[in-house]
């Protein structure tokens, strides 16, 4: 098992940045990629952002593209620095990792390639 645990969330004014990070515990050795979702009230969990294990994959969501930025260290722990917030980027943040030997060379972006998530972190940007 993989525990996760984010941090960094909370309000900010529109233009604002804040940075993530979530720290992995427990089996770590099987953490290929990692990666974000987030999820807003009343919509479906989206893609963020996502990370190779060698970190030089990365991929973004068209909505956070140019102001998000995801980045990992060798200890397993992936960050997102977000800037100029927007109040659409409103949301609860959740880490997730993946263990698949794809997700080792390629930043996945499917829900369904990531085995374990966060418990999640509220984002709220107001205008």
């Amino acid at each position: 098992q993989v525990q996760l645990e984010e941090s960094g969330g909370g309000l900010v004014q529109a233009g604002g940045s804040l940075r993530l990070s979530c720290a992995a515990s427990g089996r770590t050795f099987s953490i290929n990629g990692m990666g974000w979702f987030r999820q807003a009230p009343g919509k479906e969990r989206e893609f963020v952002a996502a990370i190779s294990r060698s970190g030089l994959n990365t991929y973004y969501g068209n909505s956070v593209k140019g102001r998000f930025t995801i980045s990992r260290d060798a200890k397993n722990t992936v960050f997102l620095q977000m800037n100029s917030l927007k109040p659409d980027d409103t949301a609860v943040y959740y880490c997730a990792v993946a263990t698949s030997f794809r997700s080792s060379y390629l930043a996945v972006t499917s829900r369904n390639e990531y085995d374990y998530w966060g418990q999640g972190t509220q984002v709220t940007v107001s205008s």
